[in-house]
C-alpha cells in the first residue's frame, strides 16, 4: 500500500500540470473564460472558479502574469486583473456623471441684475426717519408699536408670532396705517402659502399692492412671487424712492427654498444647507440709503409650531433685524389684544428715530413696565391705550406719576 501511494504521486503531479496548462491557454485566448477551470482527477487538488489552485488552506495563482482573471475572463497576454480595475473605474465615472445635473441649485436665479448691483453699490445707513403709525391709524396695535418698537424708513423688522395670536390683523392695520402716514411710500404686501380665503380677505381690506401665492400653489410659484417682489423693491429703491415690503411669512419662504434646494448637506431639522441663502438676501435688502431711497421690510416669522425646521429658521434670522415685535400666545389666550409681549419687543438705535423728549418719556415707561410680570406689563399697556386717545397723553401721564 505504501509503494502504491509513492507511485501515484508523480502521476498526480503530471495531471495537475496538464490541467494548469490547459487553464492558462484558455485564459490567453481572446474571449477565453478562465472561470470554468475544471477539477483535477484527484480530490487533493481542486481549483477555485477564479482560476486559483487551492492546496490545503493556501491559494496559489495559476497565471504566470501575477493574477487571474475575474468572472468576465482575462485579456490576451495574461490575467484579467487590469480589466477588472478598468471596468470598476468606468462604472464609478458613469455613476458620477449621471443623476447630479442641477442638484443643489435653487430655482430662482442668484445672478444679480443691474438694478440690484446699482442698489448694493449705494451706502446703507441706520434708519433715522420715523414712520409714525399713529398718524395713519388709531388702532391699539399701531400705537403700541409707536411707543415700544418704532418703525423707521429702512427698518428690517421681524414680527415673531405663534399661531393664532392675531398677526394677520396686525399686518392689515399696518398696511393701512403706512398708506395714510406715508402717502409717497410704495407698499408691497406679500402672502406666501396662505389660505385662499385669507388672500381674498386681505385683498378686500388693504389698498396696497398685493402679491399672493396661496397654499394651493406649488413651491415654485412661491419662489417666483418672492423673486418678483424683490426685484420690484430693489428697482424702486435704486431710483431713490421709499418702498415697504410686508411679508407673511418669512418661515414659509424659507420652506419653499428648502424644498427647491436638494442634493447638498442637510442641517438640523431637515433644513438644506443652501436653502437659506436667498431668503437671507431677501430680508437683508432692507436698508436706508445715504444717497436717497429705502427698503423697509416687516416680515412675520413663526415660532411654537412644534416643528424643528421652523425653530432652526427662526434662529437663522434672529438677530439679523433691527426691530422685533413679539406676539404673545398667553396674552391672546387671556384675550388681551393686541397680544404683544411688550417686554421683548423693541427697536435698535431708537434714539435716531425719536426726539430727545419722546425718547426720555418712552424710557420712563419702559422702567415702569420692567418691574411688572410679563402679563401685567401687557395688561398695563392695553389699559393705557384704552384710557388715553393719544400716545402723547400716555407719556405725559407717565411723567406726571413719577
Amino acid at each position: 500500500m505504501a509503494a502504491f501511494e509513492m507511485d501515484a504521486c508523480p502521476g498526480e503531479r503530471l495531471m495537475r500540470n496538464r490541467s494548469r496548462h490547459r487553464r492558462r491557454n484558455r485564459g490567453n485566448r481572446p474571449g477565453g473564460n478562465s472561470t470554468q477551470g475544471g477539477n483535477t482527477s484527484s480530490g487533493q487538488g481542486n481549483s477555485e472558479p477564479n482560476g486559483n489552485r487551492v492546496d490545503g488552506n493556501i491559494a496559489r495563482p495559476t497565471s504566470g502574469q501575477g493574477g487571474s482573471g475575474d468572472a468576465g475572463g482575462g485579456r490576451k497576454g495574461g490575467g484579467g486583473g487590469g480589466g477588472s480595475r478598468n471596468r470598476n473605474r468606468n462604472r464609478n465615472r458613469n455613476r458620477n456623471r449621471g443623476g447630479r445635473r442641477g442638484r443643489g441649485q435653487a430655482p430662482a436665479s442668484l445672478k444679480r441684475t443691474p438694478a440690484e448691483v446699482e442698489f448694493l453699490n449705494k451706502t446703507p445707513i441706520t434708519p433715522n426717519e420715523w414712520i409714525q403709525l399713529e398718524k395713519g391709524s388709531s388702532e391699539p396695535a399701531m400705537r403700541v408699536m409707536d411707543l415700544l418698537c418704532p418703525v423707521g424708513k429702512g427698518t428690517r423688522g421681524l414680527i415673531v408670532s405663534p399661531p393664532k395670536v392675531g398677526k394677520t390683523t396686525i399686518l392689515k392695520q399696518l398696511c393701512n396705517a403706512v398708506e395714510k402716514a406715508e402717502p409717497d411710500m410704495r407698499i408691497l404686501c406679500v402672502l406666501l402659502d396662505e389660505r385662499p380665503e385669507e388672500v381674498t380677505d386681505f385683498k378686500r381690506a388693504v389698498n396696497a399692492e398685493l402679491f399672493a401665492s396661496s397654499s394651493d400653489m406649488g413651491f415654485q410659484d412661491h419662489i417666483k412671487m418672492a423673486h418678483r417682489v424683490y426685484q420690484e423693491a430693489v428697482g424702486t429703491a435704486a431710483e431713490g424712492k421709499d418702498v415697504m415690503i410686508v411679508l407673511d411669512s418669512l418661515t414659509r419662504l424659507a420652506r419653499a427654498f428648502n424644498t427647491a434646494a436638494t442634493g447638498t448637506k442637510t442641517l438640523s431639522g431637515g433644513l438644506d444647507s443652501n436653502a437659506m441663502e436667498w431668503p437671507r438676501r431677501f430680508f437683508g435688502a432692507a436698508r436706508k440709503l445715504e444717497e436717497g431711497g429705502s427698503i423697509t421690510i416687516l416680515a412675520t416669522i413663526l415660532v411654537d409650531t412644534n416643528s424643528r425646521m421652523d425653530e432652526v429658521i427662526f434662529q437663522e434670522f434672529k438677530g439679523t433685524g433691527n426691530m422685533e415685535l413679539v406676539l404673545s400666545r398667553q396674552a391672546a389666550e387671556m384675550r388681551l389684544f393686541p397680544a404683544i409681549h411688550v417686554k421683548n419687543s423693541g427697536t435698535r438705535r431708537e434714539e435716531l428715530l425719536l426726539s430727545k423728549d419722546s425718547l426720555e418719556k418712552a424710557w420712563l415707561l419702559r422702567r415702569k413696565l420692567a418691574v411688572a410680570s410679563d402679563m401685567e406689563a401687557t395688561k398695563t399697556v392695553v389699559e393705557l391705550i384704552k384710557k388715553n386717545k393719544t400716545n402723547e397723553k400716555i407719556l405725559a401721564g407717565i411723567v406726571g406719576s413719577l
